[in-house]
């Protein structure tokens, strides 16, 4: 893994792919709360929203999730068209992070369950997605990809590759996706065959994984034989 760099790669603005409708800003509290607030106020489909810094950027469990301004994408996407599982959004965009990643820096990510990319076993990027209910649903994906600068412990893409290069792979990348992602995200996900530790609020239980259902539940075997289903937890990869 590279040595973590707190020098931002340079942010030229790219082409984006039709049908989307990208805004940059240099610094913003929260890009997922941003577009909340937008979609409540009628923003279209695939309105996405970047900034070169967040001051209140969140991931999974709310942990704070913190870059150097510049350094990596952070991003979050305004989805309208809401499939029966809302969670497909996040797989989605997922598989299109990690074709992006391969695109520009040459790198293949693996998925951990539910949302996070990993670079040689240790985060690379979290995926979170918010949902608004109501008369005009929408579902709001959050992206944070360490593309110059990583904290302890975590990979990135490397010096030298521009975020919005990244953000402009992914989105094309997601056009191309199938209609059903449910196989390309089971090959992808790296937890399956993995013992695993699921932290719940509850609890803990560690078994094996053995695959994740089409409404995105995780199917783990514990050391007792019981088969546990998980709609929501926090995953660790055990050795």
């Amino acid at each position: 893994m590279d040595t973590p760099s707190a020098t931002p790669p340079i942010w030229g603005v790219p082409e984006w792919p039709p049908g989307w409708h990208v805004s940059v800003v240099d610094e913003t509290g929260s890009t997922n709360a941003d577009l909340l607030a937008a979609a409540s106020a009628g923003a279209p489909d695939r309105t996405v929203l970047v900034a070169r810094h967040q001051t209140s950027g969140r991931g999974r469990l709310d942990r704070r999730w913190e870059a150097p301004p510049g350094a990596n994408l952070l991003v979050s996407l305004l989805l309208r068209d809401v499939p029966e599982h809302p969670h497909v959004l996040t797989q989605r965009v997922g598989l299109a992070a990690i074709a992006a990643c391969t695109e520009v820096a040459g790198v293949k990510p693996a998925l951990k369950w539910p949302n996070d990319l990993l670079l040689g076993g240790v985060k690379l990027a979290g995926v979170l997605a918010q949902a608004q209910l109501g008369a005009s649903p929408a579902v709001v994906v959050g992206v944070g990809l360490n593309v110059g600068w990583a904290p302890d412990g975590a990979a990135r893409l490397g010096d030298g590759v521009q975020p919005l290069r990244v953000l402009a792979a992914l989105l094309r990348a997601y056009d191309a996706l199938p209609a059903d992602v449910w196989f390309p995200y089971r090959e992808r996900l790296a937890t399956i065959g993995r013992q695993v530790r699921v932290e719940l609020p509850d609890g803990v239980v560690e078994g094996r994984a053995l695959d994740v259902e089409r409404d995105g539940r995780l199917i783990v075997v514990d050391d007792c034989g019981i088969t546990h289903r998980f709609a929501v937890g926090d995953v660790v990869h055990l050795r």
